[in-house]
């Protein structure tokens, strides 16, 4: 027999949302279906695989494009989260006087245009992108790695094609977009135990 009282604070109002939001797990994509051989790949969403998880921008040491999307760094695979959730400059802006990120609770300018880096599960379906909703689709997304972003003195170090871009192509988009979709886990989506229960 459970023993208290039935009041509703805001201790037990938390503890409560905390405990329902771990049990919102999301691991039936194509993605966690392939990692345990029991989907495979198209050959499309196998080169925006690889695309993800390889390094960008110039390499110092060829002057060549090292040829991949750059993405694993903060949003790698290996934890299966896709996303470290740290907070990074991704070059959205060079000043940030609109939102200075994490700075406006730090106080400390280095922290300027830092944002907390979010999953990628499910992303196919979480549009608008980005902190301030500035990218209304994937390929708004695309173009912004693409090209670099905007150099400023506080973008993050992961950034490779930071002022000179990564090279990529059309395909390399398709491919790209096409492996993220393999994130989306509908079984999750459709879950009636995560419906609104007043609709």
């Amino acid at each position: 027999m459970l023993s208290g009282t039935n009041e509703i604070t805001q201790e037990r109002a938390a503890k409560a949302m905390a405990s329902f939001l771990r049990t919102m797990i999301s691991a039936d994509s194509k993605f966690d279906r392939e990692r345990i051989g029991e989907y495979t790949f198209t050959p499309l969403e196998d080169a925006g695989f690889n695309l993800f998880i390889t390094e960008g921008g110039m390499n110092a040491n060829t002057g060549q494009p090292w040829g991949g999307a750059d993405c694993f760094h903060c949003h790698g695979h290996g934890g299966m989260q896709m996303g470290d959730y740290l907070m990074h400059n991704n070059g959205l802006d060079q000043h940030f006087f609109n939102d200075p990120g994490l700075a406006a609770i730090t106080g400390n300018p280095l922290d300027s245009g830092r944002f907390k880096t979010p999953s990628l599960r499910n992303i196919e379906l979480t549009a608008p992108y980005m902190h301030d909703g500035r990218f209304t689709d994937l390929h708004g997304v695309f173009l912004h790695y693409n090209s670099g972003g905007v150099v400023s003195t506080t973008i993050d170090p992961f950034m490779e094609g930071a002022g000179g871009g990564l090279f990529l192509d059309d395909l390399d988009e398709l491919a790209l977009i096409a492996f993220l979709k393999t994130l989306t886990d509908t079984s999750f989506v459709n879950n009636p135990a995560f419906s609104d229960p007043f609709n």
